[in-house]
């Protein structure tokens, strides 16, 4: 346990990243302030915390909804952005908002709320206890669907496999300190994989566990290319071992075939049998192609990653803000 005694009652900032919620993101809202009352209340947390929403690019209502919430509530704040930028993004921008805005904490949860919002009270008091980053683990995978169980587990476990130890069942749900952001801050990539750098950067660390409640209203927003994108930006963005592969894999490819030039040219000297099967020759030759071109397909990953930063692009550009 980390003792930190110089930490009093801290502002609290949510972040709520959206895209076309406009089914729940007034309920969202509604509980969530519920939750900041109730610890303030307890005096948990600063009465000046807040919720903020990152409306990414939403085409239906979303934005006009949490406009007229922050009429009526100035604990709420938001910004929107001129397009879908995807989660990640609109999760930074959150995360460097409430960063210029000011917060000693901030927790990243679900416009959809399926993340138990009441973990949030445990999150603040690992937080006081001295941890920069309590990251949310979810209990089960009850909730998903066969296909999304088997690709969350063989995410985790292939990042594990090359290096970026994640821990198992951990999404975006997680409270992290003020000088955790100020670190972020000088992380300066434009693909930004969030959990391999709260995984990576080293300030202490802790999780609560927490139970997913089924969606309120809508369906996920998160389908297989985003899902796969998001693995592959992981991937490239934090380990090297596929590039390692391709390397180890090309010099077990020459020895075979080294290995089998040899055979040919014994068989030819002490037996004189030339090689014959034009369907082991088309197999052969089939088999390699594949390989290469999946070794090209790694390789162009890292060179595609290289290529997005190089052009130094905005991660996003915001249309409206509220504050």
């Amino acid at each position: 346990m980390y003792n930190c005694p110089e930490r009093e009652c801290p502002q609290l900032a949510i972040i709520i990243p959206c895209y076309n919620e406009e089914l729940c993101v007034k309920t969202t809202a509604d509980q969530l302030i519920y939750v900041l009352k109730d610890l303030i209340s307890k005096g948990k947390i600063k009465d000046t915390s807040y919720l903020y929403f990152i409306d990414d690019g939403s085409k239906d209502s979303t934005w006009n909804i949490i406009e007229d919430m922050h009429k009526s509530n100035p604990i709420i704040k938001g910004t929107k952005f001129i397009r879908n930028y995807g989660n990640q993004r609109a999760l930074m921008a959150g995360l460097e908002s409430v960063n210029k805005l000011g917060c000693d904490c901030v927790v990243s949860i679900d416009a959809d709320l399926q993340q138990d919002e009441r973990a949030i009270e445990k999150f603040i008091d690992e937080y006081m206890k001295g941890y920069d980053i309590v990251l949310g683990i979810r209990n089960d995978r009850n909730t998903d669907s066969f296909f999304k169980k088997f690709t969350a587990e063989a995410f985790y476990k292939t990042m594990k496999l090359l290096g970026a130890n994640i821990p198992m069942n951990h999404s975006d749900y997680r409270l992290v300190s003020k000088r955790t952001l100020d670190i972020m801050d000088s992380y300066q990539e434009k693909l930004f994989f969030l959990r391999g750098f709260f995984n990576e950067v080293g300030l202490p660390t802790t999780h609560v566990s927490f139970n997913v409640k089924k969606r309120m209203a809508g369906e996920s927003k998160f389908n297989f290319s985003s899902l796969m994108a998001l693995a592959l930006n992981g991937i490239t963005s934090y380990s090297v071992v596929p590039l390692r592969f391709v390397a180890v894999l090309g010099f077990f490819m020459a020895f075979f075939g080294f290995a089998v030039g040899i055979e040919t040219v014994i068989e030819k000297l002490f037996w004189h049998n030339s090689p014959n099967g034009w369907a082991t020759n088309i197999i052969v030759m089939c088999a390699f192609g594949g390989i290469q071109l999946f070794c090209l397909g790694i390789i162009g990953e890292y060179v595609g990653q290289l290529y997005r930063e190089v052009k130094a692009r905005p991660r996003y550009i915001k249309d409206k803000e509220l504050i």
